[in-house]
């Protein structure tokens, strides 16, 4: 018995011994590369902050059904923490399209409209948010008759509560027209004093109005333009959010306002500038985004690096 275990290991080993040669043979005769990669260095780490994205949707124009998967492939590449959309709309056969881009994207949303709930047809204002929600509200500006709004949520971004807005002023290009953004203006600044706490204030959306235009100069002696703070030495006169396929003067109307003592803007960019196929666009608009920074509290270590 003793001699039969025996034999089996050795026969064992010798089969193994055979198989290692047989192998070995195998890959000398074709060689296999073997790829090294190292592991991906962790991203840098950002300043705490968060980013926000404004975009006018251009309603249900244009094959909406395609347009909106370009809209969704963006947003879902750039995460942003809030969205605000402006030319929302939901009607028979149109799901309420900021409904629809936060139930893909896994988001909060608000719509507002002057249209009451039920209404066959409802047109309007929404943010749409990856974060947790605080507080939310929203508002008719005056004057009434224009039909305005704004639409309000308080987010949690990583423990610091934010205030953002979205809104929609007056479009006329006339003399009545920069009167009555101007009193959208003042009615949206008492709105966000009686409603922003003491938590930071960002205001994005569709102004109908260049950054220095007197209509909206109330509003920028309290709160600074992302992109142009970013892009202070551009020649700023010849970006546009206007979609230039359909508007022929370059017009920057579309903003993200920013509390200058409490964020900081450090990036920001034009989306949808360019043509999903030929001769189609995911709107009459282009987007922004811009990430914010937030400042260093007085007297903290950062505040006073030079």
């Amino acid at each position: 018995m003793h001699r039969h275990r025996a034999w089996l290991r050795r026969g064992m080993a010798g089969l193994l011994a055979s198989a290692a040669l047989l192998a070995g043979v195998a890959l000398a005769a074709e060689p296999v590369a073997v790829a090294i990669t190292q592991a991906p260095a962790p991203p840098t780490s950002a300043a705490p902050g968060m980013s926000m994205v404004t975009f006018n949707l251009h309603h249900d124009r244009e094959d909406w059904p395609a347009r909106r998967k370009v809209i969704l492939r963006e947003l879902q590449a750039l995460r942003p923490d809030a969205i605000a959309l402006q030319e929302v709309i939901q009607k028979p056969h149109v799901r309420n399209q900021a409904a629809w881009l936060a139930r893909k994207l896994g988001y909060d949303y608000q719509f507002v409209s002057t249209d009451p709930p039920g209404r066959f047809k409802r047109y309007g204002n929404a943010l749409l948010t990856r974060r947790p929600v605080l507080a939310r509200n929203d508002h008719l500006l005056a004057p009434l008759g224009d039909y305005r709004t704004v639409a309000h949520l308080r987010i949690d971004v990583d423990g610091q509560p934010v205030n953002v807005y979205a809104t929609h002023l007056n479009e006329r290009s006339d003399d009545s027209g920069s009167r009555i953004r101007g009193e959208q203006v003042a009615d949206l600044l008492k709105f966000i004093a009686t409603t922003s706490g003491t938590a930071p204030v960002v205001i994005a959306g569709d102004f109908n109005a260049l950054v220095d235009a007197g209509d909206l100069s109330e509003l920028r002696n309290h709160y600074g333009d992302s992109f142009g703070s970013v892009h202070v030495n551009n020649e700023l006169a010849q970006v546009s959010t206007l979609n230039r396929h359909y508007y022929e003067a370059p017009s920057r109307i579309d903003h993200i306002f920013f509390q200058q003592d409490r964020l900081l803007a450090r990036e920001a960019r034009i989306l949808f500038d360019q043509p999903y196929a030929e001769g189609r666009w995911a709107s009459d608009h282009y987007g922004v985004w811009t990430r914010l920074q937030f400042a260093p509290s007085p007297g903290s270590p950062a505040a006073t690096t030079p």
